[in-house]
């Protein structure tokens, strides 16, 4: 698939059949993007899981927080990752060990990594790179889920 641009379409069409999701690299810090991203997605009506492995156990945006996707305790629909481009590749692998699989991996604002994007896609997982759900949803006036 070509990441330099995406269709509108392409885009609702993911966030509206996700329903859980995992934010990797979700900070404690208020002030932080992941933070504020992974407690819009909540207020908008997902089930929203935070990764950190330094904050495991406690909560982020009061949400639930583990050390890694294996340990969250239900399915996870789309993996939303804020991590540097070169982590990319190991949320990848990560995700593909999962059962189920997660069924998108989003790659915020600044990360893009293609090689990790076409390993993801050809085991059947959707991509997209260097976007934010929380611009996204207001952008294309998505209704809040439930």
């Amino acid at each position: 698939m070509n990441h330099d641009s995406y269709d509108d379409a392409f885009i609702a069409g993911w966030l509206g059949r996700v329903r859980t999701i995992a934010v990797v690299g979700a900070s404690p810090n208020p002030a932080r993007p992941s933070h504020g991203v992974a407690r819009f997605l909540a207020l908008h009506g997902y089930t929203v899981f935070a990764i950190n492995p330094g904050q495991a156990g406690r909560n982020i945006a009061g949400l639930p927080t583990y050390a890694r996707l294996a340990d969250v305790p239900e399915p996870i629909d789309m993996v939303d990752v804020f991590r540097a481009p070169e982590y990319l590749a190991a949320v990848v692998a990560e995700s593909l060990a999962l059962a189920p699989r997660p069924k998108l991996i989003w790659s915020q604002l600044g990360v893009r990594d293609d090689a990790a994007a076409a390993t993801a896609e050809a085991q059947g997982i959707a991509v997209i790179q260097d976007r934010c759900p929380a611009i996204e949803i207001p952008r294309l006036r998505l209704p809040r889920l439930g």
